[in-house]
């Protein structure tokens, strides 16, 4: 009977380096994905709607939140500037 101990033609304590190669090879695939693509979600590519900081839509959407200005107010400034800048994702 051969076992991993003989090494006499059978494939000997060797057999039990592939399978660690392809763990080490998975789990560096999916710590440079989650380091890389998954984490890039939030960059620019991603189609973020928000509106956020300064922006003009944001301004408006702080004013109309806030009560400063009423809602046909609102839609009225937000159709001036989707007119002059347009709104990624085009809603």
């Amino acid at each position: 009977m051969q076992t991993l101990a003989n090494w006499d033609g059978g494939p000997g304590p060797w057999i039990l380096f592939f399978p660690m190669i392809w763990a080490a090879v998975v789990i560096g695939v999916v710590t440079l994905l989650r380091r890389t693509v998954w984490r890039g979600r939030r960059g620019p590519w991603a189609g973020d709607l928000r509106p956020s900081g300064d922006s003009p839509l944001a301004v408006l959407g702080r004013r109309f939140a806030s009560g400063e200005i009423d809602e046909d107010e609102y839609w009225r400034r937000l159709s001036v500037l989707d007119e002059q800048f347009g709104r990624k994702g085009g809603a």
